[in-house]
């Protein structure tokens, strides 16, 4: 039996730690990390990668908590509170606290197959302090994303301000 809330620990603790290898090892030899910011990351090798050079190449002080976790052994949901001080040039020392809710997919050895989250960037952006040309930019490649996935074509049927005309 997959213990849920184990893995969330186990996922945060390495993330706040700097740990790559140790948040590799969650996942599936061919696993896929979707970052909402930085893109995907498949195998366990290219999410430490991701861990150690994205998020610590970029920011400090990690805290990430996982809250009201739901899980049946193939698919686990949690919200989380998620904050972090940027050290990019641009934005350093700035802090940023993010509500989102993290989307596990498992194998069934239990490790991680895939893991996406939804977020509010524009939230994290403003508390960047991104200039509002950037932060446009930033939401039309995730509304472009989002539209463009498979298990979301059925309510792609319409028109869009992406189209450029409206």
């Amino acid at each position: 039996m997959l213990d849920f809330e184990s893995v969330l620990k186990r996922f945060t603790g390495a993330v706040e730690a700097n740990d790559g290898a140790a948040l590799g090892a969650l996942f599936a030899e061919d696993g896929v990390y979707h970052d909402y910011i930085y893109g995907a990351f498949t195998g366990r090798a290219e999410i430490g990668r991701m861990l150690n050079s994205h998020f610590w190449g970029d920011a400090t002080n990690f805290r990430w908590q996982m809250l009201d976790p739901v899980c049946d052994g193939r698919v686990g949901y949690a919200r989380y509170y998620f904050s972090f001080t940027s050290t990019m040039p641009a934005y350093s020392g700035n802090q940023v606290l993010l509500e989102g809710t993290s989307i596990f997919h498992f194998d069934p050895d239990g490790l991680i197959r895939s893991y996406r989250e939804t977020a509010n960037g524009s939230a994290a952006m403003v508390q960047l302090g991104v200039k509002p040309d950037l932060m446009h930019s930033k939401s039309v490649k995730w509304a472009r994303e989002l539209r463009g996935r498979s298990d979301a074509a059925s309510h792609v049927t319409g028109r869009t301000a992406l189209d450029g005309d409206g």
